[in-house]
């Protein structure tokens, strides 16, 4: 979902937002996080060319990971990826819970 806003100079330009359904299946993820004590907060950022949903273990630190939303590359590699710590993209696709997989896999080894 993209809006418009004013620009400092007093035009418009887009930024790129999530959709109500896609956060819903981001918060999905990010409860279970929260309850098997893996993250504790998040961040997001609405910019011109990409969305940022930032995953936290302690609020004053380097997110966890990243999904990102960059409705540009819906045709090429797809528009959504989850990045790593270090930049390292884990997954990149066309489908929003299909990504989230690569985090899911993490909930069971939090979990066990």
């Amino acid at each position: 979902m993209s809006y418009q806003s004013l620009s400092p100079i007093g035009g418009h330009h887009d930024q790129i937002a999530f959709h109500r359904t896609e956060l819903g299946v981001i918060l999905s993820i990010y409860g279970r996080m929260v309850a098997a004590g893996e993250w504790r907060d998040y961040g997001i950022s609405c910019l011109r060319e990409v969305a940022v949903f930032s995953v936290f273990r302690h609020t004053a630190e380097h997110p966890l990971y990243r999904i990102e939303k960059r409705p540009k590359l819906r045709g090429k590699q797809g528009q959504y990826a989850v990045i790593g710590m270090d930049g390292q993209i884990l997954k990149r696709g066309a489908d929003l819970r299909q990504v989230l997989r690569v985090l899911e896999r993490k909930l069971i080894r939090a979990i066990d």
